[in-house]
């Protein structure tokens, strides 16, 4: 698991303006080729040491600012894009990823997603000995 990502120099990812999704806030980031086969490679590690397991649909960079919760349906989507139309000027800036950090996520109930970290990656370029 380690193996792989310490060959990756670090990546550097542009992000820009909020969105709202349909369980999240969140920003949306690019080039995604380079973490789609990031995610991609690991999934496949995963799978070779742990067995199938569903992995998330959000194999694309990307920045949760907050989830849905309870009463997420009565939240008026269309005023909220409006809202952040408003903000002028551009928001995008870059997030220099120099490591991963492998984690054990579920739904705590009550719109909560919790996590233990299972562990820390550097990106470091270079060949894993």
């Amino acid at each position: 698991m380690r193996r792989h990502p310490q060959t990756l120099a670090p990546l550097t990812f542009t992000f820009d303006r909020p969105s709202v999704g349909n369980v999240a806030f969140e920003i949306s980031g690019w080039p995604g080729e380079p973490f789609a086969k990031l995610v991609e490679t690991l999934t496949q590690v995963l799978e070779k040491r742990c067995g199938a397991f569903t992995c998330a649909p959000s194999r694309f960079p990307h920045i949760s600012l907050a989830y849905a919760s309870t009463g997420a349906q009565d939240i008026d989507a269309t005023a909220l894009k409006a809202q952040l139309a408003t903000i002028d000027g551009p928001l995008a800036g870059t997030v220099l990823m120099d490591r991963l950090h492998l984690v054990e996520q579920w739904h705590a109930g009550e719109g909560r997603i919790t996590w233990d970290p299972l562990a820390e990656i550097a990106l470091t370029g270079e060949v894993a000995a």
